[in-house]
This record gives C-alpha cells, sequence and structure tokens, in this order.
C-alpha cells in the first residue's frame, strides 16, 4: 500500500546521513559535557540556573527547567554520548526503537541549546536539531526509506547553501566584486592550520574561488531536486566545497553536517527492502505536511528585502533560515587577556585553546570540535557589546583562579596564585609573509590597538 513511498534506491544515503548525524551529535554532546561546567554550571560564566530562573519553560523547552545542577548537566551529556553510540546501531531496532533513540538525542540536545544562550546562538545548533528531526523518520535499515524525508533532507540542504548564496550577495560588496577572500582567510572567526597558506594564494585565483561559492550556493542546490544522475553530480559539488572549506578553516560541525545533507540527494541501485509499516507512513505524512507549512517563513525571509542569516522561527528549532558571512571583516583584531601579581607587572598573557594568542603558534585544527569561549572572543573583539552579559564575570573567574573557568583556557601563567589585577588589549593581527615567516618563524604579526577593559581588581568588580 505504501509503495509509492519509498525510495529503496536511496538505501546508502539513509545508511550515511543517520550514522553521521548520529556522529554529529556526539561531538555535540563531547563538547557540551568537557565545557560546560565553565560556561553554564553553577559555577560558569551564564549559569543555567539563573537562564531558567527567569524564563520560562514555554518560551524556552528543556529539561533543565525541572534540574539544573552540574550533576545534572553531566547526567544529559553522558545520556546523549551514550544514545549517540547506540544510534550507531539502530538499524537492528523496530522501527518504533529507532524512533525512540533519535527522538531521545533531540530531545535533550535541544534542551541544551534552548538554555545554551550566547553559546548555543550559532547557526549549526538548529541544523543539528532540524536534521536529527528528520533522521527520527528515516527509519532503520529493514525498511525502505521514505522519499518524502529524503526530500526535506534536501530541502534543508537547499536552505543552507542558497540562503548563505543570497545573503553574500545581498551582504557585503566584497562578494561581488570577488574580493571578499583577500580577508577572509585571514579574518575569520577561527583560523586552521592552512588558513595562511589559503590567504597568501594569488589574488587572481582568489577571485576564482569566490565565482565558484557563488555557483555552488547560488546555482547547484536546485539541481539536488533533478532527477539522477544531476542530483549526485549536485551533491558531489556541494561536497567538495564543503570540504574546501573545511581545509581552509574551522567551523565547528557546519561542514561536516552540510556533507551529511549532500548524501541525502545520492541515489544508488535499488535494494529489495520492504515498506514501512502503515502507521509510521502517516507519521511520515504528517512530519511532510507540517514541514511544508514551516516552509513559508524560511521563504519569505529568503525572497525579502530584509533577509536575516541563521533564524529560528519557532522555539522547536524546525523550518529554520540559515545564511553565513553576510558581511567580511577587513582587519582581524584579537583580544588577548593577561594578568599581573602587582601595579608593576609583569603582564602574563592568558592562552586560547583555539584563537590567535601567541604569533609563533601555528592556528590548531579544532573542528569538529566546538570551542564556544574562543568564539565568543571573536566577536567581542568585533564589537565588545557581545561580551556584556559574561566578560566581567570571566575577567572575575580568573582573579578568583576559578577552576572551571580556567579549564576552557589552554595556558594559565598563574598557576599557583591568582593574579591581583587582569585587563583585556586589542591587538592588530596579520598573517606574516613568507619572507617574514623565514626570518621570524612566527604565522602572525600583532601590533597593539588600544585597552578593551583596563586593569580590574577584585575589589573594582
Amino acid at each position: 500500500m505504501w509503495h509509492w513511498l519509498s525510495a529503496p534506491e536511496y538505501q546508502a544515503a539513509r545508511f550515511a546521513v543517520t550514522h553521521l548525524i548520529a556522529l554529529i551529535y556526539l561531538i555535540g554532546f563531547v563538547c557540551f559535557l568537557r565545557q560546560f561546567r565553565g560556561l553554564l554550571g553553577e559555577r560558569g560564566l551564564t549559569p543555567v540556573s539563573r537562564f531558567v530562573a527567569r524564563v520560562p519553560f514555554r518560551r524556552a523547552p528543556s529539561v533543565f527547567h525541572f534540574r539544573s545542577s552540574d550533576r545534572w548537566l553531566a547526567g544529559v551529556a553522558w545520556t546523549g554520548i551514550a544514545a549517540s553510540l547506540l544510534a550507531q546501531f539502530a538499524d537492528f531496532a523496530p522501527v518504533w526503537g529507532w524512533m525512540l533513540v533519535w527522538a531521545l538525542l533531540w530531545v535533550l540536545y535541544s534542551s541544551i541549546v534552548n538554555v545554551g544562550q550566547v553559546w548555543y546562538g550559532f547557526g549549526w545548533e538548529s541544523l543539528l536539531l532540524e536534521a536529527g528531526f528528520l533522521a527520527i523518520f528515516l527509519g532503520p535499515a529493514h525498511v525502505a526509506p521514505p522519499a518524502p524525508v529524503l526530500w526535506l533532507l534536501c530541502w534543508l540542504l537547499f536552505r543552507v547553501e542558497f540562503g548563505a548564496g543570497l545573503i553574500k550577495l545581498r551582504g557585503d560588496s566584497c562578494w561581488r566584486d570577488l574580493t571578499a577572500l583577500h580577508y577572509h582567510h585571514e579574518t575569520q572567526p577561527m583560523p586552521g592550520p592552512l588558513s595562511r597558506r589559503f590567504h597568501l594564494l594569488p589574488r587572481p585565483l582568489h577571485k576564482v574561488e569566490v565565482l565558484a561559492n557563488h555557483g555552488t550556493q547560488l546555482v547547484v542546490p536546485f539541481l539536488l531536486f533533478a532527477p539522477q544522475p544531476v542530483a549526485t553530480v549536485a551533491a558531489a559539488i556541494i561536497v567538495v566545497t564543503q570540504l574546501w572549506l573545511m581545509l581552509s578553516g574551522n567551523f565547528a560541525w557546519l561542514n561536516f553536517l552540510t556533507i551529511t545533507l549532500a548524501f541525502a540527494a545520492v541515489g544508488g541501485p535499488p535494494v529489495a527492502l520492504p515498506d514501512p509499516p502503515g502507521w509510521f507512513a502517516v507519521l511520515v505524512l504528517a512530519v511532510t505536511a507540517l514541514f511544508v507549512v514551516l516552509a513559508y517563513w524560511p521563504v519569505r525571509n529568503m525572497l525579502g528585502r530584509g533577509q536575516v542569516m541563521n533564524r529560528s522561527f519557532n522555539r522547536l528549532h524546525l523550518g529554520n533560515t540559515y545564511g553565513a558571512f553576510g558581511s567580511i571583516t577587513r582587519v582581524r583584531y584579537e583580544v588577548v587577556v593577561l594578568g599581573a601579581s602587582g601595579p608593576a607587572g609583569p603582564w602574563r598573557e592568558y592562552g586560547f585553546k583555539g584563537k590567535p594568542g601567541d604569533p609563533a603558534r601555528r592556528p590548531p585544527q579544532v573542528a569538529p570540535y566546538h570551542l564556544r569561549l574562543d568564539w565568543l572572543m571573536w566577536f567581542v573583539a568585533i564589537n565588545p557589546s557581545y561580551g556584556r552579559g559574561w566578560l566581567p564575570r570571566f575577567m572575575a573567574a580568573l582573579l578568583r583562579g576559578e577552576a572551571p573557568v580556567l579549564a576552557l583556557l589552554r595556558h594559565n601563567p598563574f598557576p599557583d596564585e591568582p593574579p591581583k589585577l587582569v585587563k583585556a588589549d586589542l591587538y592588530r593581527y596579520r598573517f606574516t609573509t613568507r619572507r617574514d615567516r623565514r626570518e621570524t618563524g612566527d604565522h602572525w604579526s600583532r601590533t597593539r590597538a588600544s585597552d578593551l577593559v583596563p586593569p580590574l581588581s577584585l575589589d573594582d568588580l
């Protein structure tokens, strides 16, 4: 009866999509486990307990409204890790078991995002939740994949790519005059080990990169809905582009997840599989109808003149709009945090795990892991208002030597006793030229630009 709903030629696609989403969920829960105490815990920069005390459940649905202790947060993280691993083997479960595992993953991670405040305000959080919700309805390997869910995954990928392409054309003029990559590799939030090499490529090649980006994001997404093998070719182009981006910078799991979605468009030889049970097919059709309705808001956003990036139009993070780098910063500034044992100094620099600091240090490979404090420091360097809700608390934590916050850093220059004073300066950073690199061994050159936070003691705070 439900044969028309099945797409047995996408069995391999379903396998790739679900197993990769489960892996990204695992990364997300591990990130939360390793960072929540310093960011969201009882002694964190923006404690969940304070958030849920002033924001009702209806505005931020989350299991943390019931309890928000560090032990409870850790329990959610470990449960999510276990469910992520279990999802890798859920193909052997009955359909209802499959749905239960994937629904648990979605509920737990949405609970984190909804109380994650500024640390979880990134587009790839909603992207993971939307992809993870659709995975609930892909079903295990012993039934045929439902075609409507595969179409919805392609529609999700379309919004990611086409939305990003539109915001670039409408936003910064450097995307239209093809000069964006004269700056982007140097000024992006989290440069990677090869970012300097990409920055030093010939400028004509940078223009070719921008043209290729426009083609991939503005033309290729429409081909995802074309007959095979055109859809597979379109998916392959997107995968190659995303691999290029992964080599040139660290964007958490955004590129990894975009590649994952591209597999939904890759067809293959059909596999003999039974059709899904009737009750499951009805749920698939209901979810499809829901997403047809939800499509109104992202379509209106993409077609409207005031297009916004990475916006969720509902508390469930479904039917979102996406986009990235509608504007490009031309100059890179970095927040350099220092401490001293007294007014006379000397001032010693705190080291961050991912963001540029020591000019001699090569930018590390971080993605698909996400260093949330480091990313927010990039925003603070652009506009200090991004740190209004947590930067004073961060400086106070350094003065008190608070272990949960110090664990977010790579290097604490005061291992024995906290400093008496801390401050934050703004520095201009540039990639070194090939000649400077040979002479100094440094990857960056930096010059002090201005004060950001003047020297503070605990009494000042």
